[in-house]
């Protein structure tokens, strides 16, 4: 078995500087994100995005945080969600919603520890390319080990800026570089063939510093499945790959879940499954352990494609405490599996139900000194999906989470 080990110490978390200094990203007009009012948008200081959150009573009805001092059982119920061995397959996908590599991984978690000791170990496998020996005989194939930095309290709040919902079983990380998945790429595409070299022939790798590298893992509602997805900006501020996990927990499964098993049948237009109308609740979190629940809202959507083949979105969101009613409306266009909403959002459509949201352009929206967001969805059956959309302010730094369950009326 080829052996990867990895355990990088983890570096400061890079800043990014204000309007008054010097950016990451090249300086553009303003830009309107049109997530930007349908989720709770969390204003901060810009050198420390978790100090006196403030948010917009007109747009979200937001209400004062519940802290929830259980920390040490909000960690251990993470770790508890992650335990086991994971069985599935990676997915790379370009900014188009066009499939570039799948590659066949397992994921072995286990935990050691006590209370604030508490660590979480993972090991991820890679199946890598089938070899031929010189006799001409398929030797078979070969898994890498990949060691993946161990997670503790100290990592998940200060590194990761964990967004976590322990009910609704999902989860969102940070992460300072792409390591693993380049990893995943380099073992599984090219395997023993890989001779490191910065840009292999063929085969697409994440920036070396990407601004941005966020997970966004939701669970199956009907069984112990889940999907990680993988959002990986590049420095300059636009959307580089996107990358799904796609796993089962188990320890011998013959034939780990599939896109292709999971993907909606019918119309083999992506965006037919999301058309009409949805009902549903939001909660939305403060990032770290502690997981503060700031707002929660009862929420209706609307999607419709109109006789121009333009498309129509109406979100409408109910505080539930200050029953204060906020309503978006924007209009957008589809090219493949691509869609464009006036204000510069997109949605990246996905096989097996899944699309991803983000801005067409974040160096935008920093220019601007505006928050922006980033999202997953996952539409499991014809009538019910679930949403996580990550938050971030001005300075890159993950300020919020929230979580939307639908179901289609």
């Amino acid at each position: 078995m080829a052996s990867i080990c990895y355990s990088p110490t983890l570096p400061p978390i890079p800043k990014l500087q204000n309007s008054k200094g010097t950016r990451p990203f090249p300086v553009y007009l303003s830009n309107f994100n049109p997530c930007r009012i349908a989720v709770p948008t969390f204003r901060s200081s810009r050198t420390k995005a978790t100090n006196s959150p403030s948010f917009n009573t007109v747009e979200t009805g937001a209400q004062k945080p519940h802290e929830e001092p259980m920390s040490i059982e909000n960690l251990r119920g993470f770790f508890d969600l992650n335990l086991g061995n994971w069985n599935g397959s990676f997915f790379q996908f370009d900014g188009f919603g066009n499939l570039l590599h799948k590659v066949s991984t397992k994921l072995a978690v286990s935990s050691y520890g006590e209370d604030e000791l508490m660590s979480l170990i993972q090991t991820l496998y890679i199946k890598q390319p089938p070899s031929t020996s010189i006799s001409g005989y398929n030797d078979g194939p070969d898994w890498a080990e990949y060691k993946i930095k161990e997670t503790n309290m100290f990592t998940v709040d200060k590194y990761q800026q964990i967004g976590y919902f322990p009910k609704e079983r999902a989860f969102a990380l940070r992460y300072q570089t792409a390591g693993m998945l380049e990893t995943v790429l380099r073992q599984g595409v090219l395997g023993e063939d890989d001779i490191g070299e910065e840009s292999p022939k063929d085969l697409k790798l994440p920036s070396r510093l990407p601004s941005i590298v966020c997970e966004s893992c939701l669970y199956s509602l009907e069984k112990d499945i889940r999907a990680r997805a993988f959002h990986i900006i590049n420095p300059k501020g636009i959307i580089e790959m996107l990358v799904i996990f796609l796993e089962q927990r188990g320890d011998a499964l013959s034939f780990p879940p599939s896109l292709d098993t999971t993907m909606m049948q019918g119309d083999t237009n992506r965006i037919v499954p999301y058309l009409g109308n949805w009902k549903g609740r939001s909660i939305t979190k403060r990032s770290g352990v502690y997981g503060a629940t700031i707002a929660e809202a009862n929420t209706v959507t609307s999607l419709e494609m109109d006789d121009k083949g333009h498309l129509v979105q109406d979100i409408t969101s109910t505080s539930s405490v200050s029953e204060i009613t906020t309503n978006v409306h924007w209009t957008g266009t589809q090219t493949n599996n691509l869609v464009t909403f006036n204000g510069g959002y997109q949605m990246i459509l996905l096989p097996g139900g899944m699309y991803m949201g983000c801005p067409c352009d974040v160096a935008k929206s920093v220019a601007d000194s505006k928050s922006f967001h980033l999202e997953f969805c996952w539409l499991e059956s014809p009538t019910k999906r679930q949403r996580l959309v990550r938050t971030f302010d001005v300075e890159g730094l993950a300020v919020s989470s929230t979580y939307i369950f639908e179901i289609k009326l």
